[in-house]
């Protein structure tokens, strides 16, 4: 879609599955941003819990607030199929959809190293895990997220049975620093973001407080 001249450009929203053995593998654009995303928040609280003079200790939190943010992507290969895109004429979306699924995959030579440990009677098996998944939304919303489940309904399909075109609907759970190790890329990523909320929160507060001092001094 051309856009007017001056405008400023779009950016895309992405997923990115931080793979130092395969970068590439699991960078994932969004062909098109989401028109909504749905938030939800909940407040880590102690749970009950009472100081030593047995009163409750309601505002008392243990970390930042969960959150889980649910949106829906549509994947089309109709524009790289205009141009004879040759990975999208040999094998449709199928290579965006391989790289979405990749990212809740432990590694293929993680699992055959551990069946090897296994046979050889190695009871040391390296635990498996999936990469770091990093969402992207903007410069001032970079959040490490587990991907914990998303579904494909593929709507369309080229002479070879591969999908054309597709809805992606995804569910990610926010990775705080009380979720992850210090030593962990992701600890840093949130807190950072959460400096950047806080600087935004601020700012706000001014504005809000300069907006009642105005009506206090003015209140016709």
């Amino acid at each position: 879609m051309s856009a007017f001249p001056g405008s400023p450009r779009l950016q895309k929203g992405a997923l990115v599955g931080m793979d130092p053995a395969n970068p590439l593998s699991g960078v994932i654009v969004f062909q098109y941003n989401p028109e909504r995303m749905t938030r939800r928040l909940a407040a880590r609280t102690v749970g009950g819990g009472e100081d030593a003079g047995g009163r409750a200790e309601p505002f008392r939190v243990t970390g930042p607030p969960e959150e889980d943010i649910d949106l829906s992507v549509e994947i089309d290969a109709a524009d790289q199929l205009e141009t004879a895109d040759p990975l999208a004429v040999s094998s449709g979306i199928t290579p965006v959809l391989a790289s979405l699924e990749m990212l809740l995959y432990p590694k293929s030579a993680l699992v055959i190293a551990n069946a090897v440990l296994a046979a050889l009677g190695n009871i040391e098996i390296v635990p498996m895990q999936a990469p770091l998944t990093v969402f992207v939304w903007g410069p001032q919303r970079v959040l490490p997220v587990r991907l914990t489940g998303f579904t494909i309904t593929e709507e369309a399909y080229d002479a070879r049975l591969n999908p054309i075109l597709a809805k992606v609907d995804l569910s990610l759970h926010v990775l705080s620093y009380a979720d992850l190790k210090r030593s962990d890329p992701g600890y840093s990523m949130f807190l950072a973001h959460q400096v950047v909320k806080e600087l935004q929160a601020t700012a706000q507060g001014v504005l809000g407080a300069s907006g009642l001092r105005d009506t206090a001094l003015n209140p016709l």
